[in-house]
């Protein structure tokens, strides 16, 4: 067995990291807080959120962004103060369990000033932004809202489920510069320009640079160790590498993959 598991097979993002995606996720947001932090500037905070006020320039508040929806895990047995339902014609019916549904816990991440103000927004995709049409619009909505305020949006997407969401339009990128990942980046001051950061898979995950005020020094954001620590936190050298992917590896990355997993359990 390799002495070096805990770093992982993949030199870049491990395509099975998707199947623990919550968890992933989770922790992402976590560890890219902590990486910014100390690089902000001193009136800045960067911090984890589940909604988003923004601001626009008359001082009119926008909604807050909840997106999706979850289900609790409370529930109540329609036994409890509810009355038997029949069907048509008198038959009895199932009887469902009744689940409230509450707003969801998908966390980002946001740079504020001390007013409370959104600076910079951060969203590490998942499936429940890029599957589904209500799932696609409701992100659109969002990323419509933050930029019309005048947010910063970095969008950073490393799973392959679902649709392209992201700002930066892919089908423009030259064939040979698109990738399996993508980091798309929107500055409030240069509005009229999307950067794209297109990941190959056999690629290591690029630094980012995180825009803040126009007046202030980008600060970095490494993916890299952000994702090998959460390999290795979240103990993903346990992973079934039998397991089947969705969607599956074209190919050729499928036959480099099994080579590097040969090895790797050597």
């Amino acid at each position: 067995m390799s002495n070096n598991r805990m770093s992982g097979p993949f030199p870049g993002m491990d395509p099975f990291m998707e199947l623990r995606w919550a968890d992933i996720h989770a922790a992402l947001i976590v560890y890219a807080r902590n990486q910014l932090q100390p690089q902000l500037p001193q009136d800045l905070s960067a911090r984890i959120e589940e909604t988003l006020s923004v601001e626009e320039d008359g001082g009119v508040f926008l909604r807050k962004i909840v997106p999706d929806v979850r289900v609790t895990q409370e529930f109540h047995h329609p036994a409890d103060n509810l009355p038997v339902t029949e069907g048509r014609g008198a038959l009895a019916v199932a009887e469902p369990i009744l689940f409230p549904v509450e707003p969801p816990r998908l966390r980002h991440l946001e740079i504020v000033d001390p007013a409370g103000r959104v600076i910079t927004a951060i969203e590490f995709l998942s499936p429940w932004n890029k599957i589904g049409v209500k799932a696609r619009r409701k992100y659109g909505q969002k990323q419509d809202e933050l930029t019309r305020g005048g947010v910063n949006l970095v969008e950073i997407d490393l799973i392959r489920q679902g649709e392209h969401v992201a700002l930066a339009p892919v089908e423009l990128l030259p064939p040979d510069r698109r990738g399996t990942y993508l980091v798309s980046v929107y500055r409030q001051d240069d509005p009229q320009t999307i950067r794209a950061y297109p990941i190959k898979l056999r690629d290591r995950l690029p630094n980012i640079p995180i825009p803040l005020r126009s007046t202030d020094q980008d600060v970095v954001l490494q993916l890299q160790p952000l994702i090998d620590d959460c390999y290795r936190d979240a103990r993903c050298d346990r992973t079934n590498y039998q397991q089947p992917l969705a969607p599956p590896l074209a190919a050729a990355d499928a036959v480099w993959a099994e080579s590097l997993l040969t090895q790797w359990k050597a």
